[in-house]
């Protein structure tokens, strides 16, 4: 594990896997791709139900429980769980990454931007505060609040709030403690990668400009995009070969 007794517990790589989605691999990737791109000592962790297969520098803990009913859909809920007042005993700065992100460019700046909370704007309606948590920043241990008051009024919650990143954004904004990224840093495939319609059928995929963690939502992952896809006659997308270049060990 990349980490110093001292500047390891101020810098936290967080991901979290549970479920069969994804495989060890990803969360093997994505600590490969941190690595390459974040200077420095971190302590890198992934939250997960199973640990089987994850590379030894990754420090595995369980998923602390939510407790919401059962036959609940999942809708990413579970990341609230990052917000406990103790967390594992971690201390410091924690930057959160979906496990299916794919780093492309520096991650120094991610634990130096002012906010107390950041996270990304949403792409699709960027008049919104709701920001996408694929990427977020926060310190440990103090937002609290957050998981508490989900915990006391989740029926409430689960009727106002389609998931886990609109309840987030709401409640942190109203406390004035809502930041975004710069735009160009976390872009995403879906609506910045691939070129816009016919072009889509003869132009391949790219990098938007500036992106630094380039976000994959929606039915296609880092795998379906470095495959392309033909299934679909308005949503063809050729293979996108720069994802083979970043999203390996």
């Amino acid at each position: 594990m990349a980490q110093t007794a001292t500047v390891a517990q101020q810098r936290h790589v967080i991901c979290m896997k549970w479920g069969r989605k994804y495989g060890p691999e990803y969360v093997n990737r994505l600590y490969a791709m941190v690595r390459r791109h974040l200077s420095g000592d971190f302590h890198f962790v992934c939250l997960t139900d199973d640990s089987t297969g994850i590379r030894p520098e990754v420090q595995c803990l369980p998923i602390p429980p939510l407790d919401l009913p059962a036959g609940i859909p999942e809708r990413g809920w579970n990341k609230l769980a990052t917000f406990s007042a103790d967390l594992h005993g971690l201390r410091g700065t924690a930057l959160f990454l979906d496990v299916d992100v794919v780093i492309t460019g520096s991650l120094d700046d991610f634990f130096t931007q002012p906010g107390a909370f950041l996270i990304i704007h949403d792409y699709k309606r960027p008049w919104r505060i709701t920001g996408n948590s694929s990427v977020y920043r926060f310190e440990l241990g103090a937002h609290p609040d957050v998981l508490e008051y989900f915990r006391g009024h989740f029926d409430t919650i689960r009727r106002q709030f389609r998931n886990e990143q609109a309840y987030l954004s709401d409640f942190l904004h109203r406390q004035g403690k809502l930041a975004y990224w710069p735009t160009a840093w976390c872009p995403s495939f879906k609506y910045h990668g691939i070129p816009p319609w016919p072009s889509n059928y003869w132009k391949a995929p790219f990098v938007p400009p500036g992106a630094r963690i380039v976000i994959f939502h929606g039915e296609c992952n880092p795998p379906d995009a470095l495959a392309g896809r033909r299934n679909r006659r308005f949503r063809f997308i050729q293979p996108a070969t720069w994802v083979a270049e970043h999203w390996h060990e």
